[in-house]
């Protein structure tokens, strides 16, 4: 059996309110599929019970800390399980965020933009598709400028919310410059693999985008963006031969907000079927 190296960098847990299962389950998961480490990201508090019925509570912020020290405990020796945590970004929250990231030793601090929540919503949809768009890949930009994060999540991730309305052409010239705009701050960005059981059923970004993100030597992670057990490494041999195809020769992950990487032939051969 080849060496284990690859972390799953993307689950969350029952405190967010729509993922099920135990943190040991998801664990004993990555196990099974022959990964090294698994990163815990559950979705993080917000001011003011901000779209509180997808998130913990702020006064669930420590139990969250507990939960996953009790499975680094549990699981040492057989799985390397990590800290970290998936922000919601909005300039609005800059200061909210800058304490929360210093609030604890996070391994992965991996920063989020979701246009469907309700605050979001409220203030900066516009009631037309395509400038909400626009606005969305502005948004991803700044997720990476502000300094806090490791790595963006799921950057098109508007296309499922827009799906109706999502022309990849008319929409190119902002993704490029968000493209750019990331590449300058050396922030890493996600494929991640639960788009395609999505209703538009591709990876989240589309080949196209990853494409460019290699030629920008934007550093890549993968995440299964896990809310159930079964779906730790969910279509991960795909990923990695998809970034393969577009000219990437190893992913990341990130211990102590230290970006590690991985082979890509490597770790293909490192995953168990299961």
């Amino acid at each position: 059996m080849a060496e284990a190296v690859l972390y799953e960098t993307h689950t969350h847990t029952t405190l967010c309110k729509h993922a099920t299962g135990t943190i040991e389950e998801y664990a004993e998961r990555a196990v099974a599929r022959g990964m090294k480490g698994l990163t815990v990201t559950c979705h993080n508090p917000l001011p003011d019970e901000k779209s509180l019925s997808v998130r913990m509570r702020e006064d669930e912020f420590d139990v969250y800390l507990g939960m996953v020290e009790q499975v680094q405990r549990g699981f040492e020796g057989r799985l390397d399980v990590l800290l970290g945590m998936e922000f919601d970004y909005a300039p609005e929250f800059e200061g909210y965020l800058g304490e929360q990231v210093k609030a604890a030793g996070f391994d992965y601090c991996l920063g989020s933009i979701h246009p469907q929540t309700d605050y979001y919503c409220e203030w900066y949809h516009k009631g037309d598709a395509f400038e909400d768009q626009k606005t969305y890949f502005d948004m991803i930009a700044k997720v990476a400028e502000c300094g806090m994060f490791d790595c963006v999540s799921h950057p098109d991730l508007i296309k499922i919310f827009t799906r109706e309305d999502w022309d990849l052409e008319r929409v190119w010239p902002w993704i490029e410059e968000m493209l750019d705009r990331v590449e300058a701050t050396g922030v890493a960005m996600e494929l991640n693999t639960s788009g395609e059981i999505k209703v538009y059923p591709e990876f989240n970004p589309s080949e196209r985008i990853l494409g460019e993100m290699q030629r920008r030597e934007i550093p890549v992670v993968i995440g299964s963006d896990a809310h159930a057990a079964v779906r730790v490494g969910d279509r991960w041999e795909k990923a990695l031969r998809t970034l393969a195809g577009v000219g990437y020769t190893e992913i990341n992950y990130y211990k102590q907000r230290e970006r590690v990487s991985v082979g890509i032939d490597e770790g293909l051969k490192s995953l168990v079927e299961c």
